[in-house]
């Protein structure tokens, strides 16, 4: 019998309708974040949390220091590069509710994880952020069983500085219709030059870009590590013909034709839910988790939450170019200012070092390896640019580097780990 195609029990919509005030809205998100707190606390076996120093993570904190009566068992990385380590602020929510804190320090380096990840993540994943969250999972599992997580948060709240880009960039597209932005702004963007290593608000060639794009195909131009020149030069024709002219962008534009809304704020946390969400964030936490036997529990996405946050205004999670604003609002009495309105690192690793110092040789070795050039699938002239280009400096082409890099670990550790050689070829 064929098998039944997967069918949707839930989906979120944002109507954003709700007459609720401000004051009672900080009031009402207080109430629904402890219940969803409490119902995931519910466990027969040692119980913590996972503890960033970011605001995510230190609500849930807080909201379980106020139900438990036990001191909560509190789990955090920290980086031996000052550049990445956020420890000190997860040590001010730690002594705030004189949590059981643990902490485990992981050097900069920690790349020796490459072909594991490849082997537990079962796919091509690339998100590098995989590497400390694995770390934290281990860490997390030596004291133990359960541990709640922030994850969700950004969606959810409006947290993510990229949703601030796509807002300021949506007041440009309004003013013009696309019929004039696509072929003015497209070829100032061709012209323009390229400028990876400045902060993106004085990359004017990825604004460019960005204007001459409906909004849908905006966002997933700043989402993509590999945008659509970058591709077309990344691809052999071999493999380009077998496409048919398929683009990714394809999905985004799916999810937005069901989003049922046109607010430009509402509309790409929708994308992200149901993409970078489900496809990133919860694939990396749980292979993570499960490969130390940890059950993650995710209080920020329960789904009563998110759909009561689905009601609220686009102005109240970000106002005057604060992302968050509501959950801050009402974390005032909870947490430290400090943890609050500090910038949004993420968590990161030094991936453009990496590459221009300690891996740079492997990364070479993979990149222009027999595993990537057998696929079929890759321009090695391109390839060879993006490891020259990041090398000298030109460029910060970290991130494709790290995928590409995954991808090939994932060939010789996963598809091809019961055959003799390297990856057989796909495109052909």
């Amino acid at each position: 019998m064929p098998v039944p195609a997967p069918v949707e029990y839930w989906d979120v919509r944002f109507t954003l309708d709700s007459a609720i005030s401000e004051a009672d809205a900080r009031v009402e998100l207080v109430e629904r974040l402890r219940e969803s707190v409490r119902l995931r606390m519910i466990a027969d076996v040692p119980l913590g949390a996972f503890l960033s120093g970011g605001i995510d993570s230190s609500t849930v904190v807080a909201m379980m220091s106020g139900i438990s009566s036990e001191p909560v068992n509190t789990c955090s990385i920290a980086f031996s590069d000052p550049a990445f380590d956020e420890s000190a602020y997860a040590k001010l929510v730690a002594d705030r509710y004189s949590t059981r804190h643990f902490v485990d320090r992981v050097e900069s380096d920690d790349f020796d994880l490459i072909d594991d990840l490849a082997r537990q993540y079962d796919e091509p994943y690339a998100d590098s952020s995989a590497i400390p969250t694995y770390r934290v999972c281990g860490l997390a599992r030596r004291r133990v069983t359960v541990a709640l997580s922030g994850d969700g948060g950004d969606e959810a709240f409006g947290g993510y500085r990229r949703y601030r880009l796509h807002l300021a960039e949506e007041r440009l597209r309004g003013t013009l219709p696309l019929s004039v932005r696509r072929p003015v702004f497209g070829l100032f963007g061709r012209i323009y030059p390229k400028a990876d290593w400045a902060p993106r608000v004085f990359r004017a060639r990825s604004t460019l870009e960005a204007l001459a794009r409906d909004s849908v195909e905006a966002y997933f131009h700043g989402m993509s590590i590999f945008r659509d020149g970058m591709r077309r030069e990344l691809f052999t024709n071999a493999f380009k013909a077998k496409l048919n002219g398929y683009n990714a962008v394809e999905v985004f534009h799916r999810h937005a034709q069901k989003a049922e809304t046109t607010d430009p704020l509402a509309l790409i946390q929708y994308l992200d839910l149901k993409t970078y969400l489900v496809g990133d964030i919860n694939t990396k936490v749980d292979r993570a988790s499960m490969a130390h036997s940890l059950e993650v529990r995710e209080p920020l996405m329960d789904h009563p939450l998110v759909e009561w946050l689905a009601t609220l205004p686009s102005s109240m999670k970000i106002r005057g170019g604060e992302g968050k604003y509501l959950l801050k609002e009402s974390m005032q009495p909870y947490l430290p200012r400090d943890v609050m309105y500090r910038p949004k690192r993420g968590f990161a690793v030094p991936l453009a070092r990496w590459f221009r110092g300690p891996l740079r040789e492997r990364a070479a070795r993979a990149i222009t390896g027999p595993a990537l050039a057998e696929t079929g699938l890759f321009n090695p002239a391109y390839l060879r640019h993006l490891l020259d280009a990041h090398v000298s400096g030109a460029r910060d082409f970290s991130a494709p580097i790290w995928t590409l890099l995954m991808f090939e670990s994932f060939l010789r550790n996963v598809l091809q780990a019961d055959v003799e050689g390297p990856a057989r070829k796909i495109a052909g």
